[in-house]
Formats: C-alpha cells, structure tokens, sequence
C-alpha cells in the first residue's frame, strides 16, 4: 500500500474492463478501456504510478504479461480457482465486478499468481496440446469406425485390433449398401489421417525435445519407469545414445541401491501386514529366524 494505482482487468477477445484503485484519493472507478494489447499497455502507462497490474489466467494467453513487463508495469496473472469469491457476491457476477474485486484482492495481495512461461515455453505446450488433440481425434475416429462395423455384424476376432494385420482386415472388407460403403470409406479415411497427424507431431515434438533447451530437462523424466517412449526412442542425448533407463522389472524405481540389493533377503523374510501408514512395502520387514517387533527400514 501507498502511492500508486492498483488496477484489476477483466479480460475477454474483444472487450477489457478494468477496476482502478487510487492509492491517493482512494477513489476506486470501473471503466471499459481498450482491448488491443498495445493500446491498453499505452493507458495503463499513463496512469498514476507505480501501476500494479492484476487480470486471470485464461485463453487470453501471457501476451498481455509479457508487453507490461517489457514496459516496465509489475502485471501479476493470477489463478482463476484460488481466487476468493464472496458468498454475497456470486449473484451479481459481471465484468464491472470481476475487475473490481481483482483490484481490490491485489491491493490486499490475496492473489495466487502464476508463473508466466516464455515464448518456447509457450510452444512446446502448444505442441503437446495439439498432439493430445490428435491423440483424442484419433481415438474417436476408431471408435466411429468400430462401431460402424459392429451394427453390421463385423468383429474383428483374430487378435489386437488396430495392428497391421486389423488394417488389412479392414480392408478387405465390402459393405453390401453404398450409402455404408461410403460412411465406412470417410471414417477409414479419418483414422489414417488422424493417424498422420499424430505422427507428425510426435516428430515434431521429439525434435523440440532434443534442443539444448529442454534435454537436460527429458533426459531425466526419461529415466522414469513409462515415461520413455517406446523404442526406438526419438528422445536422444547429444552423443546419439538413448538416455532412456533400464530399469529391471523385479525393482521398483523409487527403491534405493540398498534396499534393491536386499530384495532377495526381503522377499524370504516373513512379510509383516499391510500397515496403516503409506511406507511402502519393501521398508517393512522382518528379520529372519526372530520373532520380534515389526520395523520399519529407513529408505
């Protein structure tokens, strides 16, 4: 608190409304301003200062973050479900008042901010999102598929399906009706499609993983039991090598060096119950050949 101007925006596409907070008067004012980033950013430099900024998280993007950081106004992009929201006031939910209470909670500094990533940042997790939404479009098309074959009495009974030898079957199957030959043509077309497009980004993403940036960061989640893809593994390391880990099936991989090279002393000692605490069950042991307390090893 002191001199200056808090300001809370409600930001939409086309619209901002913003709730200003005067430190020195104490005025507190709601006005629609511009919703272009450079002009608002202009406006807000314009103001009483030092300008402390607040608006949520949302498909607006960090683009707003990121000019009044580069013009010098402290912005803070704070979480949507840890802002506090009165009881009183979820009746008259609006614009004007959303930016009034984003004013007022940052002048109090009640808000949770998030960390605004940077623009490779930012790519990388458009990447990933559109890879899932192939992934999803893809699961879907099968399904239609499926289904389609399924109403018309076509079940595919010799082994998993959507493997080389599912797609020649599906192949060479001929529908009788031409309206379901051609229902079974554009969701076959579909599937390969979607297909293509997961491909392609998870090329593009093994190649986005591989730069300086993000390696170090790949190589180490890779050394984690089901996060390395399936070989061959498009994550490398710089010398062309898999930084993937192989991991024994028979050892948990958050055992340590220790326990692991006891397992087999473990396992041929006297298991004690499942306890109630969430030590996991390598730790609990009993010594053999004794009969005493039941203990937990430390890991």
């Amino acid at each position: 608190m002191g001199n200056g101007t808090f300001v809370g925006l409600d930001v939409h596409a086309r619209s901002v409304v913003a709730g200003l907070i005067d430190e020195a008067t104490g005025e507190l004012r709601v006005k629609r301003v511009a919703h272009r980033t450079e002009e608002l950013v202009s406006w807000l430099g314009d103001l009483e200062g030092p300008v402390r900024v607040a608006y949520e998280a949302g498909p607006t993007g960090f683009g707003l973050a990121r000019a009044c950081a580069a013009a010098g106004i402290a912005c803070l992009v704070a979480a949507p479900s840890l802002i506090a929201r009165s009881p009183a006031g979820r009746g008259r939910k609006s614009d004007a008042s959303d930016a009034e209470q984003l004013a007022r909670l940052l002048r109090v500094g009640e808000l949770t901010p998030v960390r605004v990533p940077d623009p490779l940042e930012e790519a990388a997790r458009d990447l990933v999102r559109a890879r899932e939404d192939a992934r999803a479009d893809l699961m879907r098309t099968r399904h239609r598929l499926s289904k389609l074959l399924l109403r018309h009495g076509l079940v595919y009974e010799s082994g998993r399906a959507w493997t080389g030898a599912h797609q020649a079957w599906l192949r060479r199957q001929r529908l009788a009706h031409p309206g379901t030959r051609a229902a079974f043509d554009d969701y076959y077309a579909a599937v390969l499609g979607a297909g293509l497009r997961r491909e392609r980004l998870d090329e593009q993403i093994a190649q986005m993983a591989a730069e300086a940036r993000f390696a170090p960061l790949v190589g180490r989640l890779s050394c984690l039991r089901g996060s390395a893809p399936s070989p061959p593994s498009p994550w490398r390391s710089r010398s062309g090598t898999s930084i993937a880990c192989r991991v024994p099936r028979s050892a948990p991989t958050w055992a340590s060096p220790r326990a692991r090279a006891s397992r087999a002393h473990v396992t041929a000692a006297a298991r004690s119950p499942r306890p109630a605490t969430p030590t996991p069950d390598v730790f609990w042991w009993r010594r053999p050949g004794t009969t005493g307390r039941r203990c937990a090893r430390a890991p």
